[in-house]
């Protein structure tokens, strides 16, 4: 059962989300709390799922690919499973999502260039009929989530 999380909780998650690399000396300045009270709250988060990993983040074009694209797919009847198992396999897949709506699918990527995002498609079409959208630049990315107010 998740207990609730207070407002020390949320100073530490959303230092955390900014930059996971801050010490416990650092997040304990911030939340004004003791290194020993904060390590003991996110293992307590940790536990509970709150936190549910950290990780590096990445610029996809000094990895070396040029775009960046949502790809929507409408999956065929009978083709989810399959879909759902053999997604896992894409290297090109950052993420990806079921949906609701007219697509069932949808999936962020990265690709090399516009020669790989159309091998990429023609591997999508045998599951159904795909709608790509390239990102052109991110306005918002990784955005911290917030602890909830009354008035939403």
């Amino acid at each position: 059962m998740i207990s609730k999380l207070d407002e020390k909780d949320w100073v530490i998650l959303n230092h955390l989300q900014r930059n996971a690399r801050l010490s416990l000396t650092e997040l304990s300045r911030t939340a004004g709390l003791s290194a020993p009270t904060v390590s003991d709250r996110i293992a307590k988060m940790e536990q509970e799922e709150v936190l549910t990993g950290y990780q590096a983040s990445v610029s996809y074009i000094k990895a070396g690919y040029q775009l960046k694209a949502m790809v929507m797919l409408r999956v065929f009847m009978g083709k989810l499973p399959p879909f759902l198992e053999v997604v896992k396999s894409f290297p090109e897949v950052l993420n990806c999502y079921r949906i609701t709506g007219n697509e069932n699918i949808i999936m962020e990527v990265v690709l090399e260039d516009q020669f790989h995002l159309e091998r990429f498609i023609d591997k999508m079409i045998k599951y159904g009929e795909t709608r790509t959208h390239i990102i052109l630049s991110e306005v918002v990315s990784n955005a911290p989530i917030q602890p909830k107010t009354k008035s939403r």
